[in-house]
């Protein structure tokens, strides 16, 4: 996956995630509403078969948007790691 970066405020950032597709997109867009300062994070995929995913994410100010991308990944990253874990257990 490759992150392409259209605009970066301390508010907002835009970007294209070349190589997600919903899968993944909706559980990052789900993460991030788990931030109380995160006042708007959404994604589009213009085509359904060959289109690039662009992401929004906006903040109140009180963090920055690349900042609340960051830890929603480690986030992300985590649950992925425990479910794992819980897989391999259940086997």
């Amino acid at each position: 996956m490759e992150l392409k970066v259209h605009e970066h405020t301390k508010k907002r950032m835009v970007f294209e995630f070349i190589g997600a597709d919903h899968t993944f997109c909706n559980a990052l867009k789900k993460e991030l509403w788990n931030d109380s300062t995160v006042r708007a994070a959404a994604y589009k995929i213009e085509h359904p078969l060959i289109g690039i995913p662009k992401f929004i994410v906006e903040t109140n100010g009180q963090k920055d948007a690349k900042a609340v991308l960051k830890t929603a990944a480690t986030r992300l990253k985590k649950h992925n790691k425990d479910f794992l874990s819980l897989f391999k257990k259940a086997r």
